[in-house]
C-alpha cells in the first residue's frame, strides 16, 4: 500500500490474502428469432429478455389463428318414423397451417424446463411469408448482446429453400464461431435429415460444426391449434339405411352458429364435439426449442458438463419418424462427419433424447456436445474474471493470484463432476510465469499469457456388456 506517513501515530492497513473468484456465468440462455403477433416499434428486431410464457404473451402475443380448418361432420340416419341418429363420426383437416409458430415454441421450451430467454421479433404475422433475410438481421442483433448462448429459429422451416435454411444456420455458426460463447441448436429442414449433409450452404470445418448439434426428427405436440369459432368450415353429409347420401343442415355453416342460442342452429351438443375433435388436431413442432429446454433443465439439475441425452421430451406425443436402431447408425456417425441426433419412442419409457454429438461428430476433440458447451462457460467465466488484471503489474504478484483464481473456479468444476481425475491435478493445470509462458519479450510487450489444460469428462455413450460361459469347477 503506497502511503506516506508523516504524523506519530498508530496506522492500520488492511492486506488481501485470498484471491479473487471467477463467477460461473449462465450457460442456457436461449435466443429465440422469429414471427410473433405483436411486432411494433417498441419490441421489433428489439431483443427482449422474458422469463415465462405470461411475460411473452404480455410482449408478443398468442399464436395466429388458424384459418384453413374443415370439419366434416358424417351422419347415419334411419328415415323412421322417427328419425334416428344411428353413428356421428368426425374428419378434421388443417389444410395449410400458419408457418408462425413461435408461440407453440416457447410453450415447449418451458415446458421442457427452460427459464430465461430473449425473444427477437423480426415481423408479426402479416408478414405473409418468413424471410430469410430478416431472419439473419434478428440474427446480427444478438451480437451485441453478452448473455445468450444458444439460438434457435422456430418459424425458419418455412423458408423457401433448405438451402436458404442452412445458409442461415451456417451464419449463426460463424457468430458463434467468433463469440466462441454460443452453441446453435439445429433442426433438420422439411423433416428430413438427408438435406443436413447434402447442402452446400453448410460448412463443413471442424472449427465451425461444433458450435452446433442437430436433431431429427420433428415432434407431434400435445398441444391443440388455435383459431376462432367463426373461422372453422362445417362439410355436412347424412347417409340413411339406403346408403344414400344427402347434404346436411349444417353444411357451409360456421361453427359459431352453432353456438349461437339465438339462431336457427343452435346445437351445443354438436358444437362440443366438434371441439373435442378440434382439441385432437395436435401442433408439430421442430425439435430445436424443446431441446433448448431441456438442456436448461440439465444444466439447472446436473450442470453444463453432463450430456443432454437419455432425457424426455415433455409436451410431445410421439416422434413423426420412428427411428429405429439400425436407423440411428448412419445418424450418430457418417461418412461426411456430421452427426445427427436422434429423438426416439422407447416403449415403457417415452420419448428420449438419444444422442448427444455435435455437428462434428467425428472429431475426437469435439464431438460431443456437454464438452464444447462445457469450454464455452470456462472460457467465458476465466475471460470476465481476468479482465480486473489488464493493466496490473505483469510480475509474480499477479500471476499467483490469476493462477489462485482460475484453479480454485477449476477445484469446484472436479468436485462437481465436470473434470475426470482422481486428483485436481489430474484433471487440470493452470501455467502462467515467465519462462512458463511467456518470455520477457512478451513481458515488455505487455502480454500475460495464461494456459489452462482440463480433461473434460465425456459421455458413456457406448456401454458394452461381454459375457462368456464360466467352466464348471470340481
Amino acid at each position: 500500500m503506497a502511503t506516506t506517513y508523516k504524523t506519530p501515530g498508530v496506522y492500520v492497513e488492511e492486506i488481501s490474502k485470498f484471491p479473487p473468484s471467477v463467477a460461473q456465468v449462465e450457460t442456457a440462455i436461449p435466443a429465440f428469432i422469429g414471427y410473433t403477433q405483436i411486432s411494433d416499434t417498441t419490441v421489433q428486431n428489439k431483443p427482449k429478455r422474458i422469463v415465462s410464457l405470461l411475460e411473452y404473451e404480455t410482449y408478443f402475443g398468442k399464436a395466429q389463428n388458424e384459418s384453413n380448418i374443415t370439419v366434416t361432420v358424417n351422419d347415419t340416419i334411419n328415415n323412421g318414423p322417427p328419425v334416428q341418429l344411428l353413428d356421428q363420426k368426425f374428419s378434421t383437416v388443417v389444410a395449410t397451417p400458419s408457418p408462425y409458430v413461435m408461440y407453440y415454441a416457447l410453450r415447449i421450451y418451458f415446458d421442457n424446463g427452460g427459464g430465461p430467454c430473449y425473444i427477437n421479433s423480426v415481423g408479426d404475422y402479416t408478414s405473409g411469408s418468413v424471410s430469410q433475410p430478416l431472419l439473419s438481421a434478428g440474427l446480427d442483433e444478438f451480437e451485441k448482446f453478452d448473455e445468450p448462448t444458444l439460438y434457435i429459429f422456430p418459424d425458419a422451416m418455412a423458408v423457401s429453400t433448405a438451402s436458404s435454411y442452412y445458409s442461415l444456420i451456417n451464419r449463426a455458426l460463424m457468430q458463434a464461431q467468433k463469440l466462441k460463447d454460443r452453441f446453435v441448436i439445429i433442426d433438420a429442414f422439411a423433416n428430413n435429415s438427408d438435406n443436413i449433409r447434402n447442402t452446400a450452404s453448410l460448412g463443413n470445418g471442424v472449427d465451425l460444426l461444433k458450435y452446433g448439434a442437430a436433431y431429427h426428427p420433428f415432434l407431434k405436440t400435445v398441444y391443440s391449434y388455435a383459431y376462432n369459432d367463426a373461422d372453422i368450415t362445417l362439410v355436412h353429409n347424412v347417409t340413411d339405411e339406403t346408403n344414400t347420401t344427402a347434404t346436411g343442415v349444417y353444411d357451409g355453416k360456421a361453427l359459431s352458429e352453432l353456438a349461437d342460442s339465438s339462431g336457427s342452429d343452435f346445437n351445443l351438443i354438436l358444437y362440443n364435439k366438434i371441439k373435442t375433435e378440434l382439441e385432437k388436431q395436435y401442433v408439430t413442432l421442430p425439435p430445436s426449442s424443446a431441446m433448448a429446454g431441456i438442456y436448461a433443465r440439465v444444466d439447472s439439475n446436473r450442470g453444463v458438463w453432463k450430456a443432454p441425452a437419455n432425457e424426455s421430451v415433455s409436451a410431445a406425443v410421439e416422434p413423426t419418424i420412428k427411428i429405429t436402431h439400425e436407423a440411428q447408425q448412419d445418424l450418430n456417425i457418417h461418412t461426411s462427419g456430421k452427426s445427427i441426433n436422434a429423438i426416439r419412442s422407447f416403449t415403457g419409457k417415452g420419448i428420449l433424447v438419444w444422442g448427444a454429438r455435435t455437428l462434428a461428430g467425428n472429431d475426437n476433440e469435439w464431438k460431443y456436445v456437454p464438452v464444447r458447451r462445457f469450454f464455452n462457460m470456462v472460457e467465458e467465466s476465466v475471460e470476465k474474471a481476468t479482465a480486473q488484471f489488464v493493466f496490473e503489474p505483469n510480475d509474480a504478484n499477479t500471476w499467483v493470484k490469476v493462477r489462485a483464481m482460475i484453479e480454485n473456479f477449476l477445484i469446484l468444476q472436479w468436485r462437481a463432476g465436470a473434470l475426470a481425475g482422481a486428483k485436481p491435478e489430474q484433471a487440470f493445470y493452470v501455467r502462467v510465469g515467465l519462462g512458463e509462458t511467456m518470455t520477457a519479450d512478451d513481458i515488455l510487450n505487455g502480454i500475460m499469457n495464461i494456459e489452462i489444460g482440463m480433461a473434460a469428462v465425456r459421455p458413456a455413450e457406448f456401454i458394452v456388456l461381454k459375457f462368456s460361459h464360466k467352466m464348471q469347477e470340481a
